[in-house]
């Protein structure tokens, strides 16, 4: 719960210090401005929020690492997709994303700071402890940070330990590790898709390569 709290704070912030201008670069995620990727994780604090206050009086049935599946690439043609670019120009103005994930975010991580770890949530047809929950999304905040500063040279990057522990996650999630000469940045990036391996990583990834890139959702 820590790291959750580390990697959506360290998150938080790289939003609020970017630039008005910066809103219009490319981010990480393909097809997606930085504006876009902001108004995406409005949509997964308000995730956060509601599944917190989902209970379930049901064991779990995933944990950390099994809540991620392995999807196929992003067609474009996903109407929630196709949605998050015309909400982000909606809101026009940068400043007023940035104020409504802050207030949403917050409010998220507050709310996670509160919840019970042993408490078991309901999510996308699934259980786990809230705990678990939070975990998961050590993965999914570090790589958005990692989206956000793509092409952002001057932004801070992702706290040290956040990689870490998304890394390991990840390596969970392919049943492989990433060659220890990869940085942990390199590993997430490589082994999600984002950016493409030279062939000298593609050497050293060996038989992990064939599996790559690892498509969650």
């Amino acid at each position: 719960m820590d790291l959750f709290s580390h990697s959506w704070t360290a998150l938080l912030e790289a939003v609020a210090g970017t630039p008005d201008d910066d809103f219009e670069q490319p981010s990480g995620c393909t097809g997606w401005l930085v504006r876009d990727l902001v108004c995406h994780l409005v949509i997964d604090a308000q995730d956060v929020l509601i599944t917190l206050v989902t209970p379930a009086d049901t064991a779990p049935t995933v944990d950390a690492i099994t809540y991620w599946k392995l999807v196929e690439p992003p067609t474009g043609e996903d109407p929630l997709d196709a949605l998050i670019p015309r909400l982000a120009t909606a809101y026009g103005d940068p400043r007023w994303l940035k104020f409504h994930l802050d207030d949403v975010g917050s409010a998220a991580g507050r709310a996670a700071g509160l919840a019970d770890p042993d408490l078991c949530v309901s999510t996308r047809d699934e259980v786990l402890t809230v705990g678990d929950y939070l975990s998961a999304y050590v993965l999914e905040w570090t790589l958005h940070h990692l989206d956000l500063i793509a092409h952002l040279p001057s932004a801070a990057e992702p706290p040290a330990e956040t990689l870490a522990a998304a890394r390991a996650s990840l390596e969970k999630i392919a049943g492989a590790r990433f060659p220890a000469s990869f940085s942990d940045s390199d590993a997430l990036l490589i082994g999600t898709g984002r950016r493409p391996p030279t062939d000298a990583e593609k050497t050293a990834l060996g038989a992990l390569a064939a599996k790559l890139p690892l498509i969650l959702g």
